[in-house]
């Protein structure tokens, strides 16, 4: 039974990724060498935990219990001695990923399962370096940013584990308030990003082709196809509407949709102008400084309702 959590990293991912063990009871090492980033993970973990009170999404208590079950760490053996289960979240290059699963097969116990949180780099290069009988306790376990409120935990199952290993990762996740996927081959994007870059492709090439303004682009997405998918899965929807029609609509559309293989121009101009988003302050929409803070807390409080929503439905 997996008791004792390691995390590897505590920037954007890792950091919500600790905080979601912890509020749901477990002990949590959390791993960081940037001092900085580690002396302020906490902070950030608290601020956010304030907020999910103040959204009537957690109790006062839950506070303080979340915060004492994580520690910090800055030296890596000492952060994963005692670990059932070990995430990395550090950045997505395969020489840092193979590097520190190989200093993990040797710092961890034997029973100890591995996982990363990627979900663009292959598990057998991840873990070309590590032993045979590691081999077979090592995952892809995706989250989705925020990782405190994206409720999806895509889960590896690519015939490199038993069954009941996979099983013990799944409960954790399930009782840590994750709807997992079992995620069958080892494929660039597993499941939900490659439907979501399947959307952003189509959306990018109709703001290239001023076929509409942004803000009614997203406004169609919002209020028509993603106003189903908060609750239904497309086959679900597909099912719905007709098989027939969506053949025959498939047919007349997908001739004349974008099916470009690499990222569109227009985005690529933006990235070249530094025109980043809401980290440089301008994207396809304009981001003031002094405003960027409000955007950020109602765009979490909207995934917060939904979240009780979809709570409610599955159960």
């Amino acid at each position: 039974m997996i008791k004792n959590i390691s995390v590897i990293g505590a920037g954007t991912m890792g950091h919500g990724i600790a905080e979601v063990f912890a509020l749901h009871g477990y002990n949590v090492s959390l791993y960081e060498t940037n001092a900085e980033i580690r002396g302020n993970a906490k902070k950030v973990i608290e601020d956010e935990l304030l907020f999910l009170l103040e959204n009537d999404f957690i109790k006062k208590d839950d506070i303080q219990k979340t915060l004492e079950n994580i520690e910090m760490f800055s030296d890596l053996k000492e952060a994963v001695k005692d670990a059932d289960y070990v995430i990395e979240a550090i950045p997505e290059k395969i020489e840092l990923k193979q590097k520190l699963f190989k200093q993990l097969d040797e710092y961890c116990k034997k029973e100890t399962i591995f996982a990363s949180n990627t979900s663009s780099l292959k598990l057998d290069e991840m873990s070309r370096d590590i032993s045979e009988d590691r081999k077979k306790r090592i995952m892809v376990c995706h989250w989705y940013n925020p990782a405190h409120l994206m409720p999806i935990g895509e889960l590896s199952f690519f015939g490199n584990m038993p069954e009941e290993i996979y099983k013990e990762v799944e409960e954790l996740y399930s009782n840590s308030g994750k709807q997992t996927v079992k995620i069958l081959k080892d494929i660039p994007g597993l499941v939900a990003n490659r439907i979501q870059q399947a959307i952003a492709r189509e959306v990018f090439s109709l703001i290239e082709m001023e076929v509409a303004e942004p803000e009614d682009i997203d406004k169609a997405l919002k209020f028509g196809p993603a106003f189903r998918y908060a609750t239904s899965g497309q086959l679900e929807i597909a099912d719905i509407g007709g098989l027939d029609i969506w053949c025959t609509v498939g047919d007349n559309l997908l001739n004349v949709m974008d099916n470009r293989k690499e990222a569109n121009p227009l985005l690529r101009k933006k990235v070249l102008e530094n025109k980043l988003g809401m980290k440089s302050g301008e994207g396809f929409f304009k981001y003031p400084k002094e405003k960027i803070n409000d955007i950020k807390n109602k765009f979490n409080k909207k995934l917060i309702i939904q979240l009780k929503t979809s709570k409610n439905y599955v159960e």
